[in-house]
Parts: structure tokens; C-alpha cells; sequence
């Protein structure tokens, strides 16, 4: 029961990072110096992108319609939204699988259930983790590149947040996956326990046959007397 606790707090939290991720500003960032006193900050995320000078002052300008929008851009915004969704669903099949709730039916049910919740936690962090690798490897290829004389950018906060909560969620969803498995030794402990409490009943039995089989003998002798 601990086990599946510790397992779905962290895969819990894995999600909470990413979902926290999709509405976070600094995905991809570049710093643009002009004078001493003007600094110019450009940043995007996967709905818009923004400037921000030195008094703090923002200008943004959302992405066009989605069929103007780059390929990667579309899929990592795919991605994340399936990501967030598996590890809702997740969320809602493990508090039903857990032992500490009422609902979900028997223990085997509630198993099954549980081992389901993981997978989605599984597929959740792989889908987050897939959408936030493809766009900064969409950052450092631009970045690196000699024929880009466009502004690059660097890897965003957004980016490592991410990553954290895929990697929160894979291994929360193992983890919730091995906590239906029963111990060899909590099986022996239950078969120790059933053969004992069958021998004391045989014993107890095989006494009382004796007490009374004396009692009729005794009976018997006093008769004859």
C-alpha cells in the first residue's frame, strides 16, 4: 500500500511539471545588447512569442493559425496536449486502483486498474518527453548552424521543467506497475498461516474424539459395577 502511495505521489508531481510547462513562457530565449542601459529579451513558447525590454515592458504576438505554423511546432504542441491528457486519466485510475479507496471493485480489479494507471503515467512522460527533445533539438540544430543568420535562441526553463516531469512520470508509472506484484515471501507467510490453523483444528478435533470416547468408557465401566 506504501508502495503504490509513494508511487503515485510521484507520478503526480511528474505531471503537475508538465502540465505547469504548456502555459510557461520561456520555452526557447535570446538576449539582444544594444547600449549600456538596453536590453532586449526575446522569447517564445508554443503559442507566442514576446520582447521584453529593460523597464520590463512586453510585447507579444501569437503564432499564426495552425496551418502556418512550423511542423515541429504543431508537433510538439500535439505532444504535450497528450501528455497532459494520459496523465489525467492516470491520476483518475489510480486513486481508483489504490486499496486505500473504496471504489474499483475486488482486489484483482483494483490491480488491474492500478497497472493501467502506470502505463498511462508511461506513455504520458514519453509523449512530454518526445515534445520538449524535438523542440530543443529544433533549438540547438538553428543554433549551431552557420547558414541561420536569423536571431538564435537558447534552451528555455520550460524546457528542463519538462524534462523533469517526464522522467517524474515514467518512473512513477514502473513503479506503479510493480506495486501489484505480491512478495514471494508475503505468499509463503499466507500458505505458513492456512497449514497452521488447519493442523491446530485436525489436533483439536483429535482430542475431543479422545475426551469423549473416555467418557463413554467410563460411563460403560460404572454400568458394569
Amino acid at each position: 500500500l506504501s508502495t503504490s502511495i509513494l508511487a503515485f505521489i510521484l507520478a503526480a508531481s511528474g505531471w503537475v511539471l508538465v502540465t505547469s510547462t504548456l502555459p510557461t513562457d520561456y520555452w526557447k530565449v535570446s538576449t539582444l545588447d544594444g547600449s549600456v542601459t538596453i536590453t532586449n529579451t526575446y522569447w517564445s513558447n508554443l503559442w507566442k512569442s514576446c520582447v521584453t525590454d529593460s523597464t520590463g515592458s512586453s510585447s507579444c504576438k501569437d503564432f499564426p493559425s495552425m496551418l502556418a505554423l512550423d511542423g515541429y511546432t504543431q508537433a510538439c504542441r500535439g505532444l504535450m496536449i497528450a501528455a497532459v491528457c494520459l496523465g489525467f486519466f492516470g491520476s483518475v485510475f489510480a486513486l481508483v486502483g489504490m486499496k486505500c479507496t473504496k471504489i474499483g471493485g475486488s482486489g484483482k480489479s483494483k490491480s488491474r486498474v492500478t497497472c493501467f494507471a502506470g502505463i498511462d503515467f508511461i506513455l504520458s512522460g514519453g509523449c512530454s518527453l518526445s515534445g520538449c527533445s524535438l523542440y530543443a533539438y529544433k533549438i540547438t540544430s538553428e543554433f549551431y548552424d552557420p547558414m541561420v543568420v536569423e536571431m538564435k535562441y537558447e534552451l528555455g526553463a520550460a524546457l528542463f521543467i519538462g524534462w523533469a516531469g517526464s522522467i517524474l512520470c515514467i518512473l512513477g508509472g514502473i513503479a506503479l506497475c510493480f506495486s501489484i506484484v505480491q512478495s514471494p515471501k508475503g505468499l509463503y507467510e499466507q500458505k505458513r498461516y492456512t497449514v497452521t490453523v488447519l493442523y491446530v483444528a485436525d489436533l483439536v478435533g483429535h482430542y475431543s474424539d479422545f475426551y469423549v470416547k473416555m467418557n463413554l468408557n467410563l460411563h460403560f465401566l460404572s454400568l458394569q459395577s
